[in-house]
Formats: structure tokens, C-alpha cells, sequence
């Protein structure tokens, strides 16, 4: 019995510290990988059109202080469904959760701002 208490507490414990592993990024822009550095000045200004358009090259935001971190496949396919119901046209900002890996988020939800 008194193993299998540890057993889950540490299990437990094991669970709770990778929750603590997630970050979130609050209204950050959104771009694909294609036009990431030629927008870096103005990316509110980049269309949606076009960030769909160039969504299989991948997605990903570009940080406060201008670094593209790129998004896992499971944060392309989500942000992808996010902007497709989403009106807006341009000044595309979002919030992400997810964990960083170098420059990667493995995301695990994106919402547009």
C-alpha cells in the first residue's frame, strides 16, 4: 500500500511539473514562416490572405523583442482553424500556450486577439 501511494505521488508530482513547463505569449503577431522576415517591421500589417496562403511553409509568432518562434504541426493545424473563423483581415495578433523547445512551441492552444 505504502508503495503504491508513493508510486502515485510521484506520478503526480511528475504531472504537476510539466504544466508549470507551459508559457503563454499574449498578443504577439502571427506569420508564416515564408514572409516572417519580410514583415518583421510591420507585421500587423501583413493580410490574412496571404499568411494562408503560405501556411504549409508553417506558422508561428514573432516575439516582442522580433524572434520567430515557429509552431509544432499540432500549433500550425490549430492556428490555421483559429484564423479561418476568425474576421479578422490584418493586424493579426493571437495568444499561444504551449511548451518552447529551442525555437519551436509545441502549442497547445492558440486563440486570435
Amino acid at each position: 500500500m505504502k508503495r503504491t501511494l508513493a508510486v502515485v505521488t510521484v506520478f503526480v508530482f511528475i504531472l504537476s511539473m510539466g504544466s508549470l513547463l507551459a508559457e503563454t505569449w499574449t498578443n504577439v503577431s502571427i506569420v508564416d514562416s515564408n514572409c516572417q522576415s519580410r514583415v518583421a517591421e510591420n507585421p500587423d500589417a501583413h493580410k490574412k490572405g496571404c499568411l494562408l496562403k503560405c501556411a504549409d511553409s508553417g506558422l508561428g509568432i514573432l516575439t516582442a523583442d522580433g524572434e520567430f518562434l515557429k509552431f509544432d504541426a499540432s500549433g500550425n493545424e490549430k492556428a490555421l482553424a483559429a484564423l479561418k473563423t476568425s474576421d479578422k483581415e490584418d493586424n493579426l495578433r493571437v495568444s499561444v500556450e504551449g511548451e518552447r523547445d529551442g525555437d519551436t512551441i509545441r502549442v497547445q492552444s492558440v486563440t486570435v486577439q
